[in-house]
């Protein structure tokens, strides 16, 4: 089964936007995690 690179991100944008609705604090570690995952996936190649 092949998951798009383009569907896992957008899947963590939406769970990352949903947490900060729901506890604003966590803003600059749901961002610093969004960075360091979307790096992590383009330094291997999939995406």
């Amino acid at each position: 089964m092949y998951i798009s690179p383009t569907l896992v991100e957008g899947l963590i944008a939406l769970i990352g936007g949903i947490a900060i609705l729901i506890a604003p604090r966590l803003l600059n570690y749901i961002v610093a995690a969004y960075l360091i995952i979307v790096g992590a996936v383009t330094l291997i190649g999939l995406a």
